[in-house]
């Protein structure tokens, strides 16, 4: 370090520890180099490259900061062996490091000699400014002790004094405001006790608010965190209270709630926790509806059922308990719907008010966007009743699907549909919904249903049928359908129709609202399904059958008593309630008509009809009761109505129509549009197959479930005694029964035709035209029957054959056989009187049974005439006179204008006297002949103006179309 400082003395330089002692040399580690050292550097040229290439090969460690012994790492160095010369070469590089390190330390010096000048200055002056800030702090100590001595301790007391007086002023009374909060609790239950949840509500926000100033008070802090707890109290109460509204809606209960949410600015979360809890309420409701009647039918406390999921629980329900479960089901769902619409509604009042500024000083009510909230809760309130009635629809779906109804009575399922219509109106009416999932479940239960009992039902009609005596049911000549309870639901609407058409619907009901606002203050309209089964009484039966016959005796003993009645009530029925005139009445005028054939009046106006009869009736209306409340099946169940239909009028046929003798007559009793319709009832509704040992397919066996073994006639009814004129009465019964039956479709027509669904109402209009308009066809078949056993036409023909037809003179005097003949028709008016006895025998009848009778004798007469083998021209004459002799007392027994087949045998006896040619032309035009009668004709006028040539070619003429047929 002395040599460093003798060269900076050299140099004129001062030494740093001159002024500054604590600053330390950096360089004192280091060994300067001699002056003769120094010397022979500058002497000695240097070459940069090659003093740092000396530089970089001395040892790393020596450059390192770490202090170490460089004797001692010299010394260990040195190898075991020492060798002079070596030791020698070392020393020199060492001594040539050492020079050239010390003068690249020189030159460093010597280089930043000017920054160390100034650098000495700066620290010079520095010492020179901390020995000023020395005495300025020695001055300031001075000051503050005589600032000191200068105020009393009184003055400063003073001051503290009057601060301590005012903090305690301020403590005073925030301790008097925290004992006012510490009471709060107890006002707060008060409150709450007594439902006033605003006012509750009011005084924890007012407490919370003073408790906020006062924080900083540890008392106040839990005081503060207790009011926190007391207001989520409060709004679990509120909560609690909020979700009673959904079973109960009460006016001032619920304005309590809507007042204490908007005080907490929660009026949507009131909304959402309002919907949440109306859910929450159906499902409630309905589980505890369903879990009360499984246990009370288990009839034990197992607690079992009370795990069970709601649609398990469903399962249990008795057959017993189900429609009692399901009336308080409605009835329950009922009054959550009531609850939602109440709450609607006030709603919609309060907005309204809301809307005008408000003049009682509740519109300073904290809120943050009235008109936002106001919208929120209508678009909410909007939209949760299409979920509410989605619940509903869901939760009935599941009860409804949840039993078996195919084995209910009929009135019971039908209250059921009643049950569920009404509660589709109520969802109707509750929010436009057309219920598609109420429907379809009910639509699955009804054709389920349906199936089942219609197949029970058309195998008792089947029984009917089999043991029907077909003997007349008394019923009173005022009868009408609308009479039956069955039809009640035509005159007044019991139910509005599921279809969205509502074809019927009560005026009543909808003059009185809807059934929300008929029962906003109390009432179900659950309740008013059973008042309809008091009235179920009806008076159709008469009293002994006859009941017609007083007004027979008045059309004979009183023609013009009723000339002063007014024309409405010379009606013979008019229903009060309709104002509708059976299809089936009597009128006195047509009476009086009928006065020259006595079997016409007996029993007057008596309708024609069996229980059977009835019994179909009764089941149309009641298939037609099931189609008003449930239209989706209307056509599955006017489909099976037009079975019933086509079953009975079968049954008519094959027990008193089918008879093969009566085809080879080519009347044509039978019109093609009947036996197409025979032919179709048979292929699709009657079982012809006798059961078999083998099963068959699966489809053959489903297809034979569909269809109805064919009915037998009972054995009580007899139809070949020729005294009962071979079961006349009976026959009567049977087709004129399903003639009123036909009748009763007809006017049905209307009502079926308003529930079918259009894309089906082509099937309606093929049934009644087709099958219902052929019911009066039968007439022909089944009368000609006994119009041709009762008369032994048989007997006439061999009479005829006896006379001698070749007489020379004109005869005055008929043939015996048109006397017997006579005779036979006296004989069938007196049987015909005789039944009519027992059966009205009613004016269509009459006249298609002569008809029948007749048209048979006058085919016998030209069969006998055509038997002829010879004949003159008087005894053509005689035949004239026989015909007109028939024809004359023909025309006392009967009424019938014209006579059938008048012109029949009249135009057969006039061919005798035809020339060749016009007798050809005669041929062609008249076919209505047998090839039989028109070649005994020809033969029988060979010889007298017709020769043989003639002859030959009238039969070829006769022959030629059955030549064309082959």
């Amino acid at each position: 370090m002395q040599k460093i400082k003798s060269l900076m003395s050299r140099q004129g330089l001062k030494s740093p520890q001159e002024s500054v002692p604590e600053i330390k040399s950096p360089v004192e580690n280091f060994r300067i180099p001699s002056k003769e050292e120094l010397r022979e550097l500058r002497e000695n040229p240097t070459d940069p490259q090659a003093e740092q290439e000396i530089i970089n090969s001395i040892e790393e460690i020596y450059f390192s900061n770490d202090s170490f012994d460089v004797v001692e790492h010299e010394l260990q160095k040195l190898p075991s062996v020492l060798n002079l010369h070596d030791l020698e070469e070392y020393r020199d590089k060492l001594k040539q490091q050492q020079a050239v390190v010390s003068k690249k330390v020189a030159d460093l010096i010597l280089e930043k000699q000017a920054a160390y000048v100034k650098e000495l200055e700066r620290v010079t002056s520095l010492q020179t400014n901390l020995q000023l800030a020395a005495v300025i702090c020695t001055n300031a100590r001075r000051q503050l002790n005589i600032a000191k001595e200068g105020f009393t301790q009184a003055s400063l007391g003073l001051l503290a004094n009057q601060r301590k007086r005012q903090l305690l002023i301020g403590l005073l009374k925030s301790l008097r405001t925290i004992k006012t909060l510490q009471r709060t609790d107890v006002r707060l239950s008060e409150m709450l006790e007594e439902e006033d949840y605003p006012g509750a509500i009011q005084l924890c926000l007012e407490c919370q608010k003073a408790a906020s100033t006062f924080k900083h008070y540890s008392c106040i802090s839990e005081l503060n965190s207790k009011l926190q707890d007391t207001l989520e109290q409060i709004e679990e109460q509120l909560d609690v209270a909020l979700s009673k509204t959904c079973k109960h809606f009460e006016v001032g209960h619920y304005t309590k709630v809507q007042l204490a949410y908007r005080l907490l600015g929660k009026t949507q979360t009131a909304m959402d926790q309002l919907h949440m809890h109306f859910t929450q309420a159906i499902h409630n409701t309905v589980f505890q509806v369903v879990l009360g009647y499984v246990e009370l039918c288990a009839g034990n406390s197992d607690t079992k059922f009370q795990k069970l999921q709601y649609r398990d629980l469903c399962t249990h329900i008795t057959p017993d308990s189900y429609i009692p479960c399901l009336s308080d089901l409605c009835k329950a769902l009922w009054e959550v719907m009531l609850s939602y619409y109440r709450t609607m509604s006030w709603h919609e009042e309060h907005d309204n008010e809301e809307s005008t500024p408000a003049s009682d000083g509740h519109s300073d009510l904290k809120t943050d966007d009235p008109n936002f909230n106001r919208s929120y809760v209508k678009k909410k309130l909007e939209h949760g009743l299409s979920r509410i009635w989605q619940d509903v629809q869901l939760k009935a779906k599941t009860y409804l699907l949840g039993t078996d109804l195919s084995n209910f009575k009929y009135d019971d399922f039908i209250f059921v549909l009643d049950i569920i219509s009404r509660l589709m109106q109520v969802g109707e009416e509750f929010c436009g919904s057309k219920s598609e999932v109420l429907q379809e479940s009910i639509r699955k239960q009804s054709v389920n249903y349906f199936k089942s009992y219609h197949r029970i039902r058309i195998e008792e009609l089947r029984m009917f049928l089999e043991n029907e005596t077909w003997e007349l049911c008394p019923v009173k000549s005022n009868f009408s359908i609308l009479q039956l309870h069955e039809f009640k639901f035509m005159q007044q609407s019991r139910s509005p129709s599921v279809s969205p058409s509502k074809q019927y619907t009560s005026s009543s009901a909808a003059a009185a609202g809807s059934l929300f606002d008929q029962h906003q203050n109390g009432g179900n309209p659950f309740e008013q399904q059973t008042d309809n089964k008091d009235d179920e009484t009806e008076d159709v039966l008469a009293a002994n059958g006859y009941e017609s016959d007083e007004l027979e005796k008045s059309v004979y003993q009183d023609d013009d008593s009723d000339s002063d009645v007014p024309e409405e009530l010379k009606r013979d029925y008019v229903d009060e309630q309709t104002g509708d005139v059976p299809l089936k009445s009597v009128s006195k005028e047509t009476l009086k008509t009928r006065k020259k054939s006595d079997y016409y009046m007996n029993k007057g106006n008596t309708l024609i009809l069996t229980n059977t009869t009835l019994n179909v009736i009764r089941l149309v209306g009641k298939y037609m009761q099931m189609m008003n409340i449930l239209k989706p099946i209307a056509f599955d169940v006017i489909h099976c109505m037009s079975q019933l239909f086509d079953y009975y009028l079968y049954a008519v046929y094959t027990f008193f129509g089918r008879e093969d003798m009566y085809e080879s007559t080519g009347l044509g009793l039978i019109s093609s549009r009947l036996r197409t319709t025979l032919s179709r009832i048979q292929e699709s509704l009657i079982d012809l197959e006798a059961p078999s040992e083998t099963s068959g397919s699966l489809t053959t066996t489903e297809e034979r479930k569909e269809k109805v073994p064919s009915p037998h006639l009972s054995h009580l009814v007899v139809l070949n005694s020729a005294e009962t004129l071979y079961g006349l009465a009976e026959r009567v019964v049977a087709t004129e029964s399903l003639v009123f039956l036909a009748d009763q479709f007809e006017c049905l027509q209307p009502h079926l035709d308003a529930m079918m669904p259009s894309a089906k109402k082509p099937f309606l209009q093929q049934f009644y035209s087709q099958t219902v308009s052929t019911a009066s066809e039968l007439r022909k078949p089944i009368y000609w029957i006994v119009a041709a056993k009762a008369i032994d036409y048989e007997q006439m023909l061999h009479l005829m054959a006896s006379v001698k037809w070749d007489i020379k003179e004109i005869m005055s005097q008929h043939n015996v056989y048109i006397d017997t003949l006579l005779k036979e028709f006296e004989h069938f008016h007196k049987k015909l009187s005789e039944v009519s006895k027992r059966v009205r025998i009613p004016f269509q009848v009459s006249n298609v049974l002569w008809e029948h009778c007749i048209r048979l004798a006058n085919r016998t007469i030209v069969e006998g005439y055509a038997n002829v083998k010879k004949c003159s021209n008087e005894g053509r004459a005689l035949m004239q006179l026989d015909f007109q002799q028939f024809l004359m007392k023909l025309e006392k027994l009967t009424d019938i204008r014209p006579i059938p087949d008048k012109e029949f045998v009249e135009t057969y006896i006039k061919a005798y006297y035809l020339t060749e040619n016009d007798m050809e032309r005669w041929i062609k035009e008249h076919r209505e002949y047998s090839s039989k009668q028109l070649t005994n004709l020809v033969n029988v006028c060979l010889g007298s103006h017709i020769n043989k040539k003639a002859r030959q070619k009238l039969i070829a003429a006769i022959d030629e179309p059955e030549r064309l047929k082959r």
